[in-house]
């Protein structure tokens, strides 16, 4: 008797490659990006402070001040990521919702 050798589904390896890919694509652009310690590299920066300081550049005034400014850049970025997880969640509630009208709709016309 031979014995067969269960492969896994090739839907598992499709899978696995997909994740080793985005884990290449991430550890190629952090060993290829410039280290922060070298010159001629500016801190990274979002569009808004370089919209920001071309507007000032140019002598254009802010039309008011932010009602509230965080002590740190830490504060900032935990605060959006606050923000992005609240979207999230908002946004997985109202999907779910949703499926499940849709699945008590099909369920009450299979009954009917």
């Amino acid at each position: 008797m031979s014995e067969r050798i269960s492969s896994p589904r090739p839907r598992a390896w499709v899978s696995a490659l997909l994740v080793a890919a985005v884990v290449a694509i991430f550890a190629l652009s952090m060993a290829l990006a410039p280290r922060p310690d070298d010159e001629s590299v500016e801190a990274f920066g979002g569009t808004d402070a370089a919209a920001t300081e071309a507007l000032a550049a140019q002598g254009v005034e802010p039309w008011f001040e932010p009602i509230f400014e965080p002590g740190s850049g830490e504060i900032e970025s935990g605060l959006f990521a606050l923000q992005a997880a609240a979207g999230a969640g908002v946004l997985g509630f109202a999907l779910g919702n949703l499926r499940g009208r849709r699945a008590e709709r099909d369920r009450q016309s299979l009954a009917d």
